[in-house]
């Protein structure tokens, strides 16, 4: 049975879904995966959009056009981890992404690729888009498309919570791989991207993904069945307890920063609290998730999806956009060797 699979992945919500769907095949295989991200090579374009951007802002054409990349795979891998699935990731710019994804599949060895399509539904019954009926007719190796549709209320919902847990996960990732280096070169951390890491984690995870769990997935869901208000008492006190460690975490950060405590110290209370927010994470998707998609109305998804696509997610909204684009980017990038890594969960 296969082994090794390639996953190209993109920026779209289908993509959310697709590395979900393949992650879950992956562990029931034993298989790991290699993430791929095609890029077009913004680079060469004499004038267009990108050209414009790289010159009245280089930050934001790195976090756009480069950056990007970097954030897309690294909560694909989170989503891999949290599962116990060996994972790398590889990208690469190509304006021919089917030639990209066949030349990653070859230089990786993979055995097959799992990819969804964008395109519309063939004769064949399969949604073939354009780039991915290239790879299955071009393909010296199988490819196993993944059935798709216009997503539901309750598929949006879900995926942009996943990703959001995603981008919570990757975050923490990062910070391990911080303090992970500067102990095995003997320096220190950079100080400002963790108190970039605290801020990002105050504002968007307990800022605003906590209580719109609370304010509208929960309270939805204790209205229709009382069947889960056990394992919602559960995580809400959990969601009260990660306030408490988390702050106890940043005043530890703050007391790093005026040599108050230890490299060790801040190194064993991240770990501690990214143990605990990803057993949190995967409570939530394993028993919640499920329990609502049994249990919610249509009508009940629709003021879900409403209230999450709403979020005022740092990375792409509000007053402060551009300021946590570069945020998010500056410190997913951290990992970027996650091969090297072990699952830590």
């Amino acid at each position: 049975m296969y082994r090794h699979l390639l996953v190209p992945i993109d920026d779209t919500d289908l993509s959310i879904e697709t590395v979900s769907r393949a992650v879950e095949f992956a562990r029931t295989l034993g298989a790991r995966i290699t993430f791929f991200h095609a890029q077009a090579d913004y680079s060469a374009a004499i004038s267009g959009d990108a050209d414009v951007v790289r010159l009245t802002s280089p930050a934001d054409y790195s976090y756009a056009y480069e950056g990007r990349a970097r954030e897309l795979l690294t909560k694909a891998e989170s989503a891999a981890r949290a599962c116990g699935v060996p994972c790398a990731s590889l990208s690469t710019i190509d304006d021919t992404p089917y030639r990209a994804i066949l030349a990653a599949a070859r230089s990786t060895h993979c055995d097959l690729v799992f990819m969804a399509s964008h395109g519309r539904r063939s004769q064949l019954g399969m949604m073939l888009g354009s780039q991915t009926l290239k790879v299955v007719t071009h393909s010296e190796i199988p490819v196993l498309v993944s059935a798709s549709a216009e997503p539901s209320r309750a598929v949006q919902a879900i995926g942009i919570i996943r990703d959001e847990h995603r981008s919570m996960a990757a975050v923490l990732h990062a910070w391990l791989h911080l303090l992970k280096r500067a102990r095995v070169d003997g320096t220190q951390p950079d100080l400002g991207v963790m108190q970039a890491i605290v801020r990002y984690i105050r504002d968007f995870p307990q800022g605003l993904h906590h209580p719109k769990e609370q304010d509208y997935l929960f309270r939805k869901l204790r209205e229709r069945t009382v069947s889960a208000n056990a394992e919602l008492d559960e995580l809400e006190r959990q969601h009260l307890r990660d306030h408490q460690l988390f702050n106890a975490l940043a005043h530890l950060v703050e007391e790093y920063a005026h040599g108050a405590s230890s490299l060790d110290e801040v190194e064993q209370a991240v770990a501690n609290y990214a143990r605990f927010m990803w057993e949190h994470m995967g409570r939530e998707e394993g028993v919640i998730l499920p329990a609502a998609q049994r249990f919610l109305k249509d009508e009940d998804w629709v003021e879900i999806n409403a209230a999450f696509s709403g979020n005022n997610d740092p990375r792409f909204g509000g007053d402060t956009d551009a300021e946590y684009k570069r945020l998010f980017s500056r410190i997913v990038n951290l990992a970027h060797s996650p091969a090297e890594e072990t699952p830590e969960h």
